[in-house]
C-alpha cells in the first residue's frame, strides 16, 4: 500500500482550507435545493462549470430535495440504474436524463 503524500505545513493548511471551503459551497447549493431554489437539472447543469459540484455524490442531491430521505434516495437510484456512490460528473447522458425527468 502506497503512503500518503508528506506535505509542509503550508500544504496541509492550503489543503484543509480548501476542502473546508468545497464543503460549505456543497452545504449551500443543498440548501438552495431544499429551498426549492435550484432544481435537479439546474444542479447538473452547474456541474458542468462548477468542479466543486460536480464531485458532490448524486444521493447527497436526492437526500437534500424536500420529501426525499435515505431510504428513497437509494431507491431512485437503484430503479434508474445509478450507482448508490456515483458523482454528478460521472452521470452518463441517459442517467442525466432520466434524473431530471424524475425530478420535473
Amino acid at each position: 500500500m502506497r503512503k500518503p503524500p508528506i506535505l509542509t505545513e503550508e500544504a496541509r493548511a492550503a489543503a484543509l482550507s480548501k476542502a473546508r471551503e468545497s464543503r460549505a459551497h456543497r452545504a449551500k447549493i443543498k440548501a438552495e435545493v431544499r429551498a426549492g431554489e435550484l432544481s435537479v437539472e439546474q444542479v447538473i447543469e452547474r456541474a458542468n462549470t462548477d468542479e466543486v459540484v460536480s464531485k458532490m455524490r448524486v444521493s447527497e442531491l436526492l437526500e437534500s430535495i424536500s420529501g426525499v430521505g435515505k431510504v428513497r434516495a437509494v431507491s431512485i437510484l437503484d430503479r434508474l440504474g445509478i450507482s448508490r456512490t456515483r458523482r454528478i460528473m460521472g452521470l452518463g447522458t441517459h442517467q442525466r436524463t432520466a434524473l431530471i425527468k424524475e425530478f420535473a
